[in-house]
């Protein structure tokens, strides 16, 4: 498992931010730590409780919110749902899930992410 960390600018209804996200192939889903959503997004409730495994064996945290953030790396907007977790150690995390839907390209060995934009891009049929 490998990770790289940047800063990117986050974009909601409520405002913009920069947060150091870690790009990480190991994390299933994208997270975002409390502290830094409510001056971007409003939060929304996922339904029901979440139990998410962390890297300490049989320990878990409850996840029981929600926001859909605009973020960009470099001049590429994307967008996704990121979980927030209470207690995280990052501001953010871009996780597998997010990394393969926009087919982000992580270059482990420059410290760099690329994505192309034509994946970007909004197609209608």
């Amino acid at each position: 498992m490998s990770v790289i960390k940047l800063p990117l600018l986050f974009v909601g209804s409520k405002g913009e931010k920069n947060l150091y996200t870690l790009f990480d192939n190991g994390a299933n889903l994208s997270c975002i730590n409390p502290e830094y959503v409510d001056a971007i997004e409003q939060w929304q409730s996922l339904g029901m409780v979440r139990r998410t495994s962390t890297t300490s064996k049989g320990h878990y945290i409850e996840v029981k919110e929600r926001v859909t953030l605009n973020f960009y790396i470099e001049d590429t907007l994307l967008s996704d749902e990121f979980l927030v977790v209470p207690g995280l150690s990052e501001e953010a995390i871009v996780g597998a899930a997010t990394i393969q839907k926009w087919r982000i390209n992580l270059n482990f060995e420059h410290d760099t992410v690329e994505v192309y934009p034509k994946v970007a891009k909004m197609q209608l049929i």
